[in-house]
């Protein structure tokens, strides 16, 4: 995993809440797998042609990442747009950064990251 797990853990139940209350950073909302719950989770959303990539700073094992995959879609808010994603997949680091903008911040090499999560935006 890239990054700790703890550090997820902090960031899920500190900083996410923070920044979902700031309302700037793009959010995706997902439906949990087990409890059936709607869960918004503010992220980095790359755009790409046909859809967005994710960068999985935390692994595919974060429970946003199994939420989506297991539901097979979300729903992205990115400044007051909302856009219906279809189609998650992982994907490797070669492969995405193929896709993702020249100007898009790589993370840094010691964390490792090697799955993005690329999805479709419905037509």
């Amino acid at each position: 995993m890239p990054v700790p797990r703890w550090v997820a853990q902090v960031n899920k139940r500190v900083f996410n809440p923070m920044e979902l209350r700031r309302g700037v950073s793009p959010v995706l909302t997902h439906v949990g797998r087990s409890s059936g719950k709607t869960y918004r989770t503010p992220l980095d959303a790359h755009s790409v042609d046909g859809g967005y990539i994710f960068i999985l700073m935390y692994g595919s094992d974060s429970d946003w990442v199994q939420n989506v995959l297991a539901a097979g879609a979300a729903t992205l808010e990115i400044d007051g747009d909302e856009f219906d994603l279809l189609s998650p997949r992982l994907v490797s680091k070669e492969d995405a950064w193929q896709l993702l903008s020249r100007t898009t911040k790589a993370p840094p090499n010691f964390l490792r990251v090697n799955e993005y999560l690329q999805m479709s935006v419905e037509p």
